[in-house]
């Protein structure tokens, strides 16, 4: 099955310490916080109607990309984050040493 890529834009939200992306229903965001050179994913919030798993995917996938640009490791705090981390093992090595899934 081919993965179709959503295409999406992405607002560094720098005030309130999220990435975020809008669709129909709202806002997606992606709560981060920094420690050096590392960026904590915290917390994920979706609309009350919104289950696009793939949508969120691919939202990760692109703060993936950002966190790389950026030089920054990548420290997943959400179960949910963890596991598309296990899911997507060409972004482990953004993971800072020590934290193996």
């Amino acid at each position: 099955m081919e993965q179709s890529s959503i295409i999406m834009e992405i607002k560094d939200n720098t005030f309130a310490r999220q990435f975020e992306t809008t669709v129909e229903q709202g806002v997606v965001s992606v709560e981060y916080s920094f420690q050096e050179r590392k960026i904590f994913l915290t917390k994920i919030n979706t609309p009350d109607q919104f289950d696009n798993e793939e949508f969120v995917s691919q939202f990760l996938s692109e703060i993936m990309a950002i966190a790389i640009e950026r030089k920054l490791k990548v420290v997943p705090i959400l179960p949910k984050i963890v596991v598309f981390f296990k899911k997507n093992p060409i972004y482990k090595e953004l993971l800072p040493p020590g934290i193996r899934f």
